[in-house]
C-alpha cells in the first residue's frame, strides 16, 4: 500500500455547510475503502491548513481518482503528499552509500 497525507482546506463552499462536513467524510471515507483504500487519520488543525488526513491507496492512480472525486464536489482544495514509512526511509538513506 502506498502513504500520503494531505492537506485540506474547506473552500467558501465546504465552510458555509460545515456542519455536513463529518457526514461527506463519511462518504468519502466509504469511497477510497471501495477502491482498496483507507484513511489512517483524520485530523483537524489550527493554522494554514484546516484539515490533515493520512490515507493509504494500492497504488498513486487510486490516490489520483480518489482526490479528483473529492474535490470535484467542491467543498475542499487539498495539497497531497506522497509519504514513506520509516522503513522506506531508512532503504532510501542506505542505498545513498
Amino acid at each position: 500500500m502506498t502513504l500520503f497525507v494531505a492537506l485540506v482546506n474547506w473552500t467558501d463552499q465546504g465552510i458555509r455547510s460545515v456542519q455536513r462536513s463529518p457526514e461527506r467524510f463519511d462518504a468519502a471515507k466509504a469511497m477510497l475503502e471501495e477502491m482498496g483504500g483507507r484513511i489512517l487519520h483524520l485530523f483537524m488543525t489550527m493554522g494554514p491548513y484546516d484539515l490533515v488526513v493520512v490515507y493509504e491507496t494500492p497504488d498513486d492512480a487510486v490516490a489520483a481518482r480518489w482526490t479528483l472525486q473529492v474535490v470535484s464536489q467542491g467543498n475542499v482544495r487539498t495539497l497531497t503528499m506522497k509519504a514513506y514509512p520509516e522503513a522506506a526511509y531508512r532503504e532510501i538513506i542506505a542505498s545513498l552509500g
